[in-house]
């Protein structure tokens, strides 16, 4: 991995946990309520989804990866019957912003952050990244609390399609890369329920896995399973680079110094481990070389 490989990897340590007070805040939550999606997946696929439109359920299997096809046909597309695209879009980033807002008062903080993440996410490119196209084409926000988590959610996004096209080329797309997550560093159990799938279908991919040699015996990941797992890792980080390329260690360092404590705030709202895999923040100022940031998922 190059340097800039590495700290593009760290600086999505600090941008996610300001993107995914969406998924754990009850800001969030409640803003999804008010326009009547009351169940967390109602609210989960409607709002990732809304970028892209009233979309149905199959291509949201595919874009996401990962989750059972009952889980997503649950909410997709029945959920454009009672809820337009505007409002599900207005909702999400209202509530993302109203906990961005209540975690980090201080709007000038935000305003700057907003302003220099935003100029990164204008730069991502779309040529197959479906969500990555489909948020940056959102009109940018005047509330610098949305026009933050916008950018967040852009970038996020960028690199998230990156790593489906990473899992796609590994062989370990969609279940897959669950069960052999849940080997590494995230809870089976709550990860299996968490997306949807069945006792029998996770019990089938566990073997498809130890036939394919990447789970022991024991359904524990094999060496050539979590070289699996990190050859796609860092494919990701090589496909997020190119919003970042360009800059040099200064400017990374600042934008970096800039992020971290908002990104320090925002990971009071979920757990660690947690169902995302997502680890704690950079410290640019104790760490500026990053050399706390895990090349790729370990066990916790």
């Amino acid at each position: 991995m190059s340097e800039l490989e590495h700290h593009v990897r760290a600086l999505w340590t600090l941008f996610e946990p300001i993107h995914a007070v969406t998924y754990f805040s009850p800001e969030a939550r409640e803003a999804f309520a008010g326009i009547g999606l009351t169940r967390y997946w109602d609210g989960y696929f409607a709002g990732r989804a809304a970028p892209l439109g009233a979309v149905t359920a199959a291509p949201v299997v595919a874009i996401f990866s990962g989750f059972a096809p009952f889980l997503v046909e649950r909410v997709l597309p029945a959920v454009w019957s009672t809820v337009t695209v505007d409002r599900v879009l207005d909702a999400r980033s209202r509530g993302a912003a109203a906990t961005l807002r209540n975690l980090v008062p201080d709007e000038r903080s935000v305003a700057e952050a907003a302003d220099v993440l935003a100029k990164i996410a204008a730069r991502v490119d779309t040529i197959g990244r479906p969500l990555a196209a489909a948020n940056s084409a959102l009109a940018v926000e005047a509330d610098p609390y949305r026009r933050l988590w916008q950018a967040a959610a852009t970038l996020r996004e960028h690199r998230g399609d990156g790593h489906v096209m990473a899992l796609v080329e590994g062989g370990i797309a969609g279940i897959s890369t669950i069960v052999l997550r849940s080997a590494v560093d995230i809870d089976a159990t709550s990860v299996r329920k968490a997306r949807g799938w069945t006792e029998e279908e996770w019990a089938v991919e566990v073997e498809e896995l130890m036939a394919r040699g990447l789970l022991t015996g024991q359904g524990e990941i094999s060496e050539n399973g979590r070289v699996a797992v990190e050859r796609a890792e860092n494919m990701t980080n090589q496909l997020a680079v190119g919003p970042w390329r360009g800059l040099n260690d200064a400017e990374i360092a600042r934008i970096a110094r800039t992020l971290a404590p908002i990104a320090r705030v925002c990971q009071t709202v979920f757990p660690f481990p947690n169902p995302i895999g997502m680890p704690r923040p950079w410290d640019p100022n104790l760490d500026p070389n990053a050399s706390a940031v895990p090349v790729s998922p370990r066990a916790s």
